[in-house]
């Protein structure tokens, strides 16, 4: 792949959403949720609402030996069949487009890893409107992780796509081509830094019964194979977990920005104290999930004034010589803890207005 880009970003306290939104347009989630909460960085809204949206289905398109039925019904499913007819040539046409691209990743824009407006409208809806923003900074796009993608899609017995090697090689590779394709789309039609979420929610679940043989070398070796495609054409690469985790797999990975529920899972992040700051040390940066998502009495009980003092509280515990809480900040993003396209609409709206708030509040406090 070719070298990557100096990527012009500085994160500066500013404020960002995770993907999912309660809202079935995605002209209005851009123009009356995001750009009202977040202008400085606009995402692509994802709505779940649709069902190539869900999270399996989305990027799941082009995938030999991935197989989805009646995805439109509440009979749907997804699963993996490496038995089917025809599976053989797909496999090796997919293994062609696939060396194309790493060689060329221009050609990524008019190939099969490109994410249809079905599957994304929300990325096509965010670049159409591009030109109509005020000075934005960077634009944020999302994908499915690796690990979510592979322990969620099956096959007929029920085994998880992730110990078969077969079907693990081609995700993974598709899944950093179609990464690599949303980053290079969203470039080009804006012209902005771009950074890359890869969503792995499924990682809550290390050390569980169900994922004892999974080795965290392998994990991290997957997400950095998406991380060097994301890098490969000049964007930024983050990962999102919004549950707690083995956070030293993540922090010692390739990626750029670490995603996590602050609220509520931040004291077994800090934990790891010395590598976070080892992690802030190289640049990179934290996506710091303060404002609440998953539990209703807390995102009604919660208030600008109480989730900066929290934040101060938590950053505060990484003070040290030459990091102040102004250093610590600008090496931050405020974000809610995860997405917010399960919630009612009237509580998914006081999210984006608490990110808002928070975020302008600790600009304005620390001159960041």
């Amino acid at each position: 792949m070719t070298t990557p880009q100096q990527n012009p970003f500085s994160a500066n306290g500013l404020p960002l959403l995770i993907g999912s939104l309660p809202v079935n347009d995605p002209q209005i989630a851009i123009k009356e949720w995001i750009l009202t909460a977040t202008p400085e960085i606009p995402i692509w809204p994802q709505l779940p609402t649709n069902p190539y949206e869900h999270m399996l289905h989305q990027f799941a398109e082009g995938l030999p030996g991935v197989v989805e039925e009646s995805i439109e019904t509440t009979e749907n499913r997804i699963f993996y069949d490496t038995e089917t007819a025809g599976f053989e040539e797909a496999q090796l046409a997919f293994y062609e487009e696939y060396l194309q691209t790493a060689e060329d990743p221009e050609l990524l824009l008019t190939s099969r890893f490109a994410v249809s407006r079905q599957r994304a409208q929300g990325i096509y809806t965010l670049t159409d409107a591009v030109g109509n923003f005020s000075n934005p900074t960077a634009l944020k796009g999302q994908i499915t992780g690796p690990f979510t993608m592979l322990t969620g899609v099956h096959d007929k017995e029920d085994r998880i796509g992730y110990y078969n090697p077969t079907i693990r090689d081609i995700v993974v590779k598709g899944l950093a081509m179609k990464a690599a394709w949303q980053a290079l789309f969203l470039q080009r039609q804006s012209r902005l830094p771009v950074l890359i979420f890869i969503d792995e929610p499924a990682l809550a679940g290390l050390g569980s019964s169900a994922f004892i043989s999974i080795a965290a070398t392998d994990i991290k070796e997957d997400i950095n194979e998406v991380c060097t495609a994301i890098h490969s054409v000049g964007a930024l690469a983050g990962v999102h977990v919004c549950a707690n985790t083995e956070w030293d797999l993540l922090l010692s990975s390739e990626i750029d920005i670490l995603s996590f529920d602050a609220y509520g899972y931040f004291d077994r992040l800090v934990l790891l104290k010395e590598q976070l700051h080892a992690y802030l040390d190289q640049g990179k940066i934290l996506a710091w999930g303060i404002v609440p998502t998953s539990d209703h009495e807390a995102i009604e009980k919660e208030s600008n004034a109480t989730l900066v003092k929290l934040w101060e509280e938590q950053a505060g515990q990484l003070i040290r010589p030459g990091r102040d809480l102004a250093a610590i900040l600008g090496q931050t993003l405020i974000t809610p803890s995860c997405g917010t396209g399960s919630l009612p609409p009237v509580l998914a709206r006081k999210v984006l207005d608490l990110t808002r708030d928070v975020s302008k509040t600790l600009k304005e406090k620390y001159q960041v």
